[in-house]
Formats: C-alpha cells, structure tokens, sequence
C-alpha cells in the first residue's frame, strides 16, 4: 500500500487540493500499479508562521 505524505503551507483551495490528491493517485497507479484503493494520500497543511526560509517567516513575506 503506498502512502504518500505532502507537505505544504496552508491557503489553497478544496479544489486545488482535491485535484492534487487525484493527480498524485493517478501516477501512482500508472507508475507502481497499485490500485486506487491501495493509495493513501496524506496532507499536512502548515501556517505560514510556522515554516521559514532564509531565517524570514513565510507569513512576513
């Protein structure tokens, strides 16, 4: 069963995060042959006050 894990900052819409999920699915299907049912999709959205780059908040930018 694969399990994908994504991590990104919080703001994108249900859509854009339901199409991603979709996508990410789809590859792995076709690349591995897993079937749909096997793929786990896990999402982990942070604020923008807890991930930083260059020592700068991404919620300063």
């Amino acid at each position: 069963m694969p399990i994908v894990q994504v991590e990104l900052l919080e703001g994108r819409t249900h859509e854009q995060l339901s199409k991603m999920v979709k996508d990410i699915t789809d590859v792995i299907v076709a690349d591995v042959g897993a079937s749909r049912e096997a793929v786990h999709v896990i999402l982990r959205e942070m604020p923008k006050d807890h991930y930083a780059v260059g020592g700068i908040l991404k919620s300063d930018q």
